[in-house]
């Protein structure tokens, strides 16, 4: 896999690409020119107009680096690629609490929960360079206790994140086998970034990638991407031969979605009260409940698991609950950002208690928020701000979480019905998508576009899911 050849490569220079400021906060190093290779990238569109058209200074050191498609396909948006990889070589190869085959380990338990083959197959190989116990990957009843008791928390951060508690980090944190705080923060941070991640494999329909002398394991799920030679360059071909289907059905066109930017844009939102505010959230939020995901093959309702996905999962039919169901009782409580958010508690507390994760993560999150080209679907010089936050919100509000300083109302207008269903299911239920469900979304838009939305699907689900647990472990704390 390309994390054991870059893990080499990147400590040297990881720790370049950020400086602390005055505020605490990390900025971005300028590195040399000189001597170093430019992956080359393909037109994508705007977001949110920070990050802009200096792609020809900023080089990527991955000459002679194996890349597995996941890389490649992120490699279309080169700004991203850096800080993932910054972050996943952090949390991954660096110094931190858990030794290194127990974070292979809980990259195949969160991948699992997702039956996720790609990923477990490339983790599975990673725990055993790492110097793994081979009979660990057996199953759960293999591994030490200790490791197994993450189980629980893994099973409910992939899937319903709003039922995790404090009493769960305490029971952690007790007992013979107890863990600290900070290897419970980064157990967090890698199940979190795996879950994310497989949503990211699905939602692009990446292949599993496996030496001739594997197992072959049948995938009945969408195949955008074939076997590649590893000097081919990183372009369209990486995304196989799928070329977006004409527009049809309800779906708005991108011209429209302009036109609806445009509007919003020069809209104030001073007229809404907050009582506005928060019906409109409501609605929205009910309205996602309501909204089917991609429906799974089995009529019993029934999770079916690959066997060799199974020996890695406790209790595989837990799964997504919508979290706002109309008439449900017992509907949890609303995340509310402004109560507890990214910026103002979670950042400084995993930074706390796993020193510098937080900056790596917060570059990561910043890069795909504010990624942006100023292009869509071959239109030029366009600000769909509006567009990304819309996605964004709208991913975040699947988990129960509330912006309190957003309009929701421009949710409904700018992401249609068949937008939102894909953007459910690559959250929830990422193993269901298949290639109809992929045609059917943003047919307008380049393949590199869509990747585009699907980075904005794995970090806003990642954030979602690590302020749930930074809450609770705040809680806990105090």
């Amino acid at each position: 896999s390309w994390i054991g050849s870059w893990s080499t490569r990147s400590a040297t220079f990881s720790s370049d690409f950020l400086r602390r400021t005055d505020s605490g906060r990390s900025s971005r190093l300028d590195r040399p020119n000189e001597g170093l290779p430019m992956y080359s990238m393909v037109d994508c569109y705007n977001d949110m107009g920070q990050l802009g058209h200096d792609y020809g200074s900023k080089h990527l050191p991955m000459d002679g680096v194996e890349l597995d498609h996941v890389t490649k396909v992120i490699a279309h948006h080169p700004r991203y690629l850096e800080h993932y990889f910054n972050t996943q070589n952090f949390v991954m190869h660096c110094d931190g609490p858990l030794p290194f085959e127990y974070r292979s380990y809980i990259a195949i338990m969160a991948a699992s929960r997702h039956k996720c083959t790609y990923l477990v197959n490339l983790y599975e190989k990673e725990f055993l360079l790492q110097g793994g116990d081979r009979s660990w990957l057996k199953g759960l009843e293999y591994i030490p206790a200790k490791l197994r008791a993450i189980s629980d928390i893994n099973k409910i951060l992939a899937h319903r994140p709003w039922l995790l508690n404090k009493e769960h980090i305490e029971r952690l944190t007790k007992g013979q086998n107890s863990w600290s705080l900070a290897e419970v923060v980064h157990a967090i941070v890698l199940l979190a970034h795996f879950h994310s991640l497989s949503s990211f494999v699905f939602s692009c329909g990446l292949t599993q990638e496996l030496d001739t002398s594997s197992q072959k394991i049948e995938n009945n799920n969408i195949v955008v991407l074939q076997k590649t030679e590893l000097e081919q360059p990183i372009g369209q071909e990486a995304l196989g031969q799928l070329q977006p289907a004409p527009p049809q059905g309800t779906e708005v066109t991108v011209d429209a979605l302009m036109q609806r930017m445009k509007k919003l844009s020069e809209k104030s939102t001073e007229c809404c009260t907050e009582s506005e505010l928060s019906t409109r959230f409501k609605n929205v939020e009910m309205q996602a409940a309501e909204l089917p995901a991609a429906s799974s093959t089995r009529s019993d309702g029934q999770a079916e698991v690959p066997q060799q996905i199974g020996r890695f999962v406790d209790d595989p039919n837990f799964t997504y609950q919508d979290f706002a169901r109309r008439g449900a009782e017992n509907i949890p409580q609303t995340f509310r950002i402004q109560d507890y958010s990214w910026d103002d508690h979670g950042y400084s507390l995993v930074n706390r208690l796993y020193n510098d994760v937080g900056f790596y993560l917060d570059e990561k999150f910043r890069a795909a928020y504010n990624l942006t080209y100023y292009t869509i679907a071959g239109r030029t010089n366009v600000d769909t701000s509006k567009f990304r936050r819309a996605i964004w919100n709208y991913i975040q509000c699947i988990y129960g979480i509330r912006h309190d300083d957003y309009d929701y109302g421009e949710v409904n207008q700018l992401l249609d019905r068949s937008l939102k269903m894909f953007i459910k299911t690559a959250c929830c239920f990422p193993e269901r998508i298949t290639k109809p469900d992929y045609d059917s979304v943003l047919v307008e838009l380049q393949h590199s576009e869509k990747v585009h939305v699907n980075l904005m699907i794995l970090e806003a689900r990642n954030q979602a899911e690590l302020l749930y647990a930074l809450r609770e472990i705040m809680r806990y704390m105090t």
